[in-house]
């Protein structure tokens, strides 16, 4: 995931809690980051929208106090977030108090349309009538979310003057790209007082008696009121859930296992947007409620054999953003695929590069990738001819920078101090680095990456053939020379590991870390060097118990706290297991799903984006990385990219038929069922079931329709 802010100005982010205590909701390009009491007051709290901090201050007392937290949570499918409060002691009329404890105050709130829409509900169980002081503190400082992450800026836009009426306030900000920022606030009743920044209630209880106020907060005003809070929830979830219901379902006999699949299906479908291309899984909250590449594409890998209906989302709007023009401030070269855009004020002033910037080398050949592994998995001729010409454009754009290296690698470097110094999947500034700890110089080839291209220009192969096209050959015989380049130039034979890079000055970067895992999931490798690398990474070295580690305890940068330099993610683990698998590994594939499992279930069943990486420990959680966003689409998204590993399952649209291959269950799981699964234009019910030692596989083709082939190596 991409750190945004180069090196030389990186900050640490506003933050006064671990943003895995954050509740999140999302729409859209809209969501909230808010605390266990729905308030919001500074750090990385906000409700936001196109990377702009749209309210900065919200913030609820009860007779001047924070009412006492009852509980509060996120429904299950991510829609409503609801805090259930109660008071401090409050004056009772015509006596001198009253008890805590008596008055229940339910806080919900919701996003749909790039509105928030929320309802206070305050119930008097007493038996005797209450005066309860409601106050909610509001502002809006407009900043960006780069800003807000600690960049600094040298100036920004002006602030209008606030506009307060009866019952809404406008704040208004125009910032340096001249676009005027509005966030209103309204109200179902009239306040006892209202200002550009406090409304206040005096709330009349009668015993056993409720009350209840509608707020609103949106681009343009609104009249908040019970039908319009009911009819847009109404349509909020049922976006939610038809997000959820997409592609297969799977059911397994574990409640825990099952809760953890469903929270995973849940998150990907919460940060999930539909655009005009398709669904986009925007890659995490807080920091990149966005539009990635990379990680799009690695999330859309995850789920092709469930969903392949992201997976074309993906491939769609990449394409129409694929770069046809050379900008070294934005790392952009005719046929390059994007690595991220951002809307908000720093980036369209250019203060930064990431308005649409290209500085991932990986994501090309990822694109490419993905577009044959979606072609193979569902037969879908009109999407792969539409983006044909992209793909082609894509492998041209590889094939120029190849020419440039001495022994034909595909590298990066990045074109101005603005840019990321590093452009692969570990792209802060210290995650490449020579076995003594230098940093190398660029052009630096990763040895992931090559194992991307090599798979792309294998894709463009396969999909070449599919559509009777020329250009086969020639695709195949470019992977089979990178093929020989990697083992020949990676290959480290006294550490029986591949190097993690190759230098400017073409020396190798001897380093064992997770990124050979990478090159065992696109089926680079000999048996022999897959079986090598596979078994050293289930080895203590880089095995936590909670996960694989980026880096092995011996590397000279290992700290288990840090982003990149042995830390645990996820999709990390998750993709180097599904290379192991690729390799026929299977035992140890099952353990790297059960440790993840594991870890989820220290996390309220949603894994991070990253965690530490320190050592398992009798009786002790995983360690959380205090800023890693939750969620997370590729981290939700590993569990399915693991659970596929174990299955040994391949399906393949063309021939429509499933291949499944020595099988194996999670642990503590007898059964598991894979329903409504897509195979070209038929679907097959897919029943795994635990016979002692043994896994038995029970397919059922949907009655009526065509015939699915299911062959089994058991």
């Amino acid at each position: 995931m991409s750190e945004d802010v180069p090196a030389t100005e990186q900050a640490e982010p506003a933050t006064e809690r671990a943003v895995q205590h954050a509740f999140v909701l999302k729409e859209g390009d809209t969501y909230f980051v808010m605390d266990a009491h729905g308030d919001v007051g500074g750090g990385v709290d906000g409700l936001f929208h196109n990377d702009t901090r749209m309210l900065s201050t919200f913030v609820l007392r009860l007779n001047g106090a924070r009412p006492s937290l009852l509980s509060s949570g996120v429904s299950q499918d991510n829609v409503f977030f609801t805090a259930n409060l109660t008071n401090h002691p409050l004056p009772v009329l015509g006596s001198t108090s009253m008890p805590q404890g008596v008055i229940h105050l339910e806080r919900k709130r919701f996003l749909w349309g790039a509105r928030l829409f929320e309802r206070l509900r305050l119930v008097n169980y007493s038996d005797q009538p209450a005066e309860a002081p409601l106050t909610l503190q509001f502002g809006a400082d407009f900043r960006d979310m780069f800003e807000v992450r600690g960049q600094q800026r040298a100036r920004r836009g002006e602030f209008d003057a606030p506009e307060v009426g009866v019952q809404a306030v406008e704040l208004r900000y125009e910032g340096l790209d001249t676009v005027l920022r509005r966030a209103c606030i309204g109200f179902s009743q009239v306040p006892r007082h209202l200002d550009a920044g406090t409304a206040s209630f005096s709330v009349p209880l009668a015993a056993h008696g409720e009350w209840t106020l509608h707020i609103e907060v949106g681009m343009e005003p609104a009249r908040p009121g019970p039908e319009r809070f009911r009819d847009a929830g109404v349509l909020a979830r049922w976006r939610m859930r038809a997000r959820q219901r997409r592609g297969s379902r799977l059911e397994s006999s574990g409640r825990l296992f099952q809760a953890w699949l469903d929270r995973s299906r849940a998150d990907l479908a919460l940060l999930t947007t539909d655009l005009p291309t398709g669904p986009y899984p925007y890659a995490g909250i807080p920091w990149f409620s966005t539009p990635f590449g990379r990680d799009a594409i690695v999330t859309a890998f995850q789920t092709l054999w469930i969903d392949p209906r992201l997976a074309q989302g993906v491939l769609e709007f990449l394409a129409a953003r694929q770069s046809r023009q050379t900008s070294s401030f934005r790392d952009a070269e005719p046929g390059k695929i994007m690595h991220e855009t951002r809307k908000g004020e720093m980036a369209a002033v250019d203060e930064l590069p990431f308005g649409q910037y290209y500085g991932g080398v990986d994501t090309t050949p990822l694109f490419v990738a993905l577009a044959g592994a979606y072609a193979q998995r569902t037969a879908d001729h009109a999407t792969i001819d539409r983006i044909w010409p992209a793909l082609l454009a894509a492998c041209e754009w590889m094939e120029r920078n190849m020419a440039r290296h001495p022994d034909g690698l595909l590298a990066y470097q990045r074109g101005e101090t603005s840019g990321l110094v590093n452009q692969g999947w570990k792209d802060s500034h210290d995650s490449i680095f020579h076995v003594d700890g230098r940093t190398p110089e660029g052009p630096i080839a990763l040895v992931e990456v090559q194992g991307y291209v090599y798979a792309a220009f294998l894709a463009m192969a396969s999909i070449a053939e599919w559509r009777v096209d020329s250009g086969a050959a020639h695709w195949r015989q470019r992977a089979a020379a990178m093929r020989v380049a990697v083992e020949n130039r990676f290959w480290l034979d006294d550490l029986q590991f591949y190097a993690l890079a190759i230098d400017g000055s073409n020396q190798p970067c001897r380093v064992r870390a997770s990124n050979a895992g990478h090159l065992l999931f696109t089926g680079l490798p000999i048996v022999e060097r897959a079986v090598a690398v596979g078994r050293q990474l289930l080895s203590p070295a880089f095995a936590s118990g909670w996960g694989i580690r980026t880096l092995p305890i011996e590397a000279v940068r290992f700290n288990p706290m840090s982003y990149h330099n042995g830390s645990v993610w996820p999709h990390d683990a998750a993709l180097c297991a599904a290379g192991m698998a690729r390799y026929g590994e299977r035992e140890g594939v099952v353990r790297i799903l059960d440790n993840l499992f594991e870890s989820a279930a220290h996390f309220g069943m949603r894994l991070p984006e990253l965690f530490c990486g320190f050592d398992r420990q009798p009786g002790q959680s995983p360690i959380a990385y205090p800023v890693a966003c939750l969620p997370q689409a590729w981290a939700a998204g590993s569990a399915f990219m693991l659970l596929q590993a174990c299955l040994g399952l391949q399906v393949d649209g063309i021939r429509r038929q499933v291949t499944i291959v020595h099988p194996r269950l999670p642990a503590d799981i007898d059964h598991l069922h894979v329903r409504h699964l897509r195979v070209g234009d038929a679907r097959v019910d897919l029943h795994f079931q635990r016979l002692e030692d043994r896994i038995v596989v029970v397919a059922q083709s949907s009655p009526g329709g065509p015939r699915v082939a299911v062959n089994l190596q058991l």
